[in-house]
């Protein structure tokens, strides 16, 4: 067996080399880290590069109370999941032994996911991603995308594909309106990707970022979820992406969802993500974001491109989260770790009226908590795979 195989072989069995406390204590003592020769505090980072919403924005902003929860947070981001199919079957996404999948007649059809979306939209809503499964493999994706960029009032239609087959679907997909793209792509090893995917397709993954980058698309945002033992050696050879290419690498915590054995020790912290790219990149800066963005935003100096970090385990953003979520069979969920979910397929198909719809939406709007469990809590709560939830 060649050693690079060998290796991804001894992920699990690496990770045990590692207790779980010595795991937590190195993220909790990586919370300082070094950029050049001053040291800052990652928290501190954030606080200051965060920027907030005046009153008088908030005051005159056209959100319904159908989106705005207990705690005031206004949802303007609606990500909707097409299908529970994918042509990939991540480890971190569907467990080993597969996914039970919806019946076709119980998920959502076109015109049901045009009708809520549109409720949605006209209540405030500006951004709408499509997720999956793989969203691509949806054979009306294009019919979806071309009536939701018409909706009066969504300002972006996102996607994001695992970008097997989205180089041929991409131009007519620009055509129909979607406007911003994020490809999921965990490695940049062919035989890793095999290994974690359980199958082929790394080179058309790659096709498929440049196919973007031609088509204007800037930037092309990389989605990397970050293993310990099995990518993480691989940080700093994406963060080399974005210096003659208009990419976003977007490292993203590793997250505990049912049947994707999620272990702390397996889980690299953003602090630590963060030194290991100050160490070997001069010039990072941070970017002031929005106070609705998960992702904590960085420039280096001579990169065209960027990096982020999602750091939804160590340092979440609950505060500012400003999204909702649509799943492929019509049940919808208010926080992505959270198990509640209320059926609006059910409703739509007994015949109620728009009103009535918002009522149930606004509902549960409202039932949302002010924050995640934290990460332990949530590996030990049942939720669904993220097959089914939607990436």
């Amino acid at each position: 067996m060649r050693p690079c195989i060998s290796k991804f072989f001894q992920w699990h069995r690496g990770c045990r080399n590692l207790s779980s406390a010595k795991i937590l204590h190195r993220i909790r003592d990586t919370q300082h880290l070094r950029i050049g020769h001053i040291n800052v505090s990652t928290s501190k980072m954030f606080s200051t590069s965060c920027g907030t919403l005046s009153e008088d924005a908030i005051k005159d902003n056209p959100v319904s109370d159908m989106l705005i929860d207990s705690f005031g947070r206004q949802h303007t981001y609606l990500r909707i999941s097409l299908t529970e199919r994918c042509n990939l079957r991540c480890q971190y996404c569907m467990p080993a032994e597969g996914a039970e999948l919806t019946p076709s007649p119980e998920l959502l059809s076109t015109n049901e996911i045009v009708r809520l979306a549109n409720l949605f939209v006209s209540s405030g809503v500006e951004k709408i991603r499509l997720t999956g499964g793989e969203p691509t493999v949806r054979k009306d994706i294009e019919e979806i995308c071309l009536q939701l960029s018409n909706l009066n009032g969504l300002k972006t239609l996102a996607m994001t594909t695992n970008g097997i087959i989205l180089e041929r679907k991409l131009p007519s997909l620009k055509e129909c309106g979607l406007s911003l793209l994020n490809i999921s792509l965990d490695t940049l090893v062919p035989a890793k990707f095999e290994f974690m995917t359980r199958r082929k397709g790394h080179e058309r993954v790659m096709k498929s970022i440049d196919a973007a980058i031609e088509l204007g698309y800037n930037p092309v945002k990389l989605n990397c979820v970050v293993m310990r033992g099995f990518n993480d050696d691989e940080i700093c050879d994406f963060v080399e992406l974005t210096r003659e290419k208009p990419i976003n690498v977007r490292f993203i915590e590793f997250m505990p969802f049912d049947g994707n054995v999620w272990n702390v020790k397996k889980l690299v912290s953003y602090s630590e993500m963060l030194d290991r790219v100050a160490k070997r990149f001069t010039g990072l800066q941070r970017i002031r974001d929005h106070p609705s963005e998960t992702a904590k935003n960085f420039r280096i100096n001579g990169h065209q491109g960027t990096v982020s970090f999602i750091t939804s385990m160590t340092e979440n953003f609950c505060a500012g989260c400003n999204r909702l979520r649509l799943l492929a069979d019509g049940n919808f969920k208010v926080c992505l770790f959270g198990p509640s979910e209320v059926s609006l397929r059910d409703p739509l198909r007994h015949g109620v009226d728009d009103k009535e719809l918002k009522e149930i939406i606004g509902a549960a709007v409202k039932r949302k908590k002010a924050a995640h469990a934290g990460m332990f809590d949530i590996a030990k709560t049942p939720n669904r795979p993220m097959i089914h939830i939607g990436g």
